[in-house]
């Protein structure tokens, strides 16, 4: 397999070494990195999801699992073996993604005796690596995790970074932690078999990771979008390389989200707020994301941050890839209450938030984020 080898380094402080990055061309193909060595002698925890599991790039690595019974898995989670090697199977998406699946994890791992040299290792989107990295730091004080990711918002995004967790009583990864994997695998191909919602999904976090550090993607997002669309290999490459690249370095310099790691957090606060105020997983967090940042575009004009043109081009931008710019989105339409209210109470929930005012990432410009605490009847006048 030809690969290319991209690490990240932690400071020396923060308990943790480095994490090596591994781009592949190709098919993917897990069961060459994991399953083709049969002399290895650690106990390994495999975590997938339904979907994952029955991907046509996963057939060779499924087919050697076979299923056991195991009844102390809740929430539909299947249980699989071979030889030495488990693979726990959790429903899809964002509505699996609590404290019951975190628990799943560390059920099967004890069932088996795994012990503190076991390595978990996730194959899926940002959820799966969330919970089953979540689970690796708690697990007797914490084992290795490593990471394969399917989905192109976990390549540029979330399977980067070391953060964690899960979702809880309707909020997004109120319970979490800092664990880094010590290897990612990644395979740009896995997003060609992406249905059209998940790869929005993950279009709009490389999209706020353009606004915020590359001019040379945004170049490609405003001028190229019809490759983009059409998922060009060549286009998805450097699409991915550019946000990995991006997020290294500044979780390098920011391991712990006490800076510029915050600027990350770009559309998330305004975001999390919508799924949260629609249900979890009835709108994709990619999507919900886009749209808070069109909201945090609007905010820094009022506030007199950007200018109104900054924020209309760009508007315009994440509108031509179908993204809903409104107030108030459709995917609340009918919603019974204040969504502005809701959505506002929401926000003050964001784990993010140090005081009883909402703390928001907004722009000046591309490149030129800043970090502001702002009023409730600020942020009420772009939701309506």
């Amino acid at each position: 397999m030809e690969k290319n080898l991209f690490t990240i380094s932690y400071p020396k402080d923060s308990g943790f070494d480095r994490t090596d990055i591994y781009f592949y061309q190709g098919k993917p193909s897990p069961e060459e990195v994991y399953l083709k060595d049969t002399s290895v002698g650690r106990q390994r925890l495999f975590v997938t999801d339904a979907s994952i599991f029955s991907l046509e790039s996963m057939k060779e690595f499924s087919k050697s699992f076979t299923q056991v019974e195991c009844t102390t898995l809740c929430d539909g989670a299947k249980l699989f073996s071979s030889g030495k090697d488990l693979l726990v199977v959790l429903g899809s998406g964002e509505k699996f993604k609590n404290l019951q699946n975190v628990t799943n994890i560390i059920q099967a791992a004890l069932e088996h005796d795994y012990n503190r040299n076991c390595l978990f290792i996730a194959i899926g989107g940002g959820v799966i690596c969330d919970m089953t990295a979540f689970a690796a730091s708690i697990y007797k004080r914490g084992v290795e995790v490593e990471f394969v990711p399917t989905t192109l918002l976990s390549m540029v995004d979330a399977a980067i970074g070391g953060k964690s967790g899960c979702d809880y009583s309707s909020y997004k990864n109120m319970i979490g932690s800092f664990w880094p994997a010590k290897k990612l695998h990644v395979w740009s191909d896995f997003v060609l078999s992406l249905p059209d919602s998940e790869y929005l999904s993950g279009l709009g976090e490389a999209l706020k990771t353009a606004l915020l550090f590359s001019e040379k993607l945004c170049r490609i997002f405003t001028q190229e979008k019809d490759k983009v669309m059409a998922r060009d290999r060549n286009t998805l490459k450097t699409i991915i390389d550019e946000c990995a690249c991006a997020k290294a370095a500044i979780v390098e310099e920011d391991l712990r989200e006490h800076g510029r790691r915050a600027f990350l957090n770009l559309g998330h606060t305004f975001g999390h707020a919508l799924e949260s105020c629609a249900g979890l997983g009835t709108i994709s967090h990619g999507e919900a994301v886009v749209w808070g940042i069109g909201r945090a575009l609007d905010l820094s004009a009022n506030l007199g941050l950007c200018s109104e043109e900054y924020a209309a081009t760009n508007k315009s931008m994440l509108s031509s890839y179908g993204y809903d710019m409104k107030p108030i989105p459709s995917v609340l339409k009918g919603f019974d209450g204040d969504c502005t209210q809701e959505l506002i109470r929401a926000m003050h929930k964001d784990k993010k938030n140090n005081s009883n005012e909402i703390r928001l990432i907004l722009q000046r410009n591309y490149s030129d984020t800043v970090i502001q605490t702002v009023s409730d009847g600020e942020i009420e006048k772009v939701l309506k």
